[in-house]
């Protein structure tokens, strides 16, 4: 599929042919949240942790006589039905990722590239290059795109002015090819793939 490329300065600079097995593929929300589930999980920190009856500070010495109260039997103050006294079945440190195939997360990202080129808010840019690492330089020309919120993905590696220009702008993000992702690419509205991004992702998903 043909689509035009621009510059970062909105203008014109040719056309492009885009791989249709990969960005021509049907939505699937289904596979989107899967992975967008994977993503989240895995970066979980998975240390919040809660006092069990074991770990409690307490004295052992019997709450009150076993006999003769009325009242339930109890041989410490650590039971969790007392106040300062131990959880039961808290949270302890885990990992919570949890498994998705190689095939699934390669068609997710491909569904996800697709979904944007679907909605008309994947641009290909000519470059992604700056001349100078002004962040008033670049919001002018976001501004003038009309971009509030873009993910641009370069090449292997990004251009460091852009990424000084873009770190202090909010909802804007910089990626290399490589750290091309499913769930920063739908945070962001509008999808931004440099040339050589379109050939690293169509290498890396054929």
């Amino acid at each position: 599929m043909k689509t035009k490329v621009i510059t970062l300065d909105n203008k014109a600079a040719g056309e492009i042919d885009l791989a249709e097995d990969v960005f021509g593929k049907p939505v699937r929300k289904d596979l989107l949240a899967r992975m967008v589930n994977y993503q989240l999980a895995k970066r979980r920190a998975g240390t919040h942790k809660v006092k069990q009856r074991a770990e409690i500070t307490g004295t052992t010495a019997k709450v009150y006589k076993q006999k003769g109260t009325g009242r339930a039997r109890h041989g410490s103050a650590k039971a969790p039905q007392f106040r300062g006294g131990g959880q039961v079945f808290g949270p302890h440190p885990r990992d919570h990722a949890h498994g998705l195939p190689k095939k699934v997360r390669a068609l997710a990202l491909k569904t996800a590239l697709s979904a944007k080129q679907a909605e008309g808010k994947l641009i290909v840019l000519d470059d992604a290059v700056l001349a100078s690492p002004k962040t008033k330089d670049l919001k002018d020309k976001l501004g003038a795109l009309g971009w509030t919120s873009a993910l641009v993905v370069g090449g292997s590696e990004i251009d460091g002015n852009l990424a000084l220009a873009s770190r202090n702008i909010p909802q804007f993000d910089v990626l290399p090819t490589q750290g091309a992702n499913v769930y920063d690419i739908l945070r962001r509205d509008v999808l931004a793939l440099t040339k050589s991004a379109v050939e690293g992702l169509e290498a890396r998903l054929r």
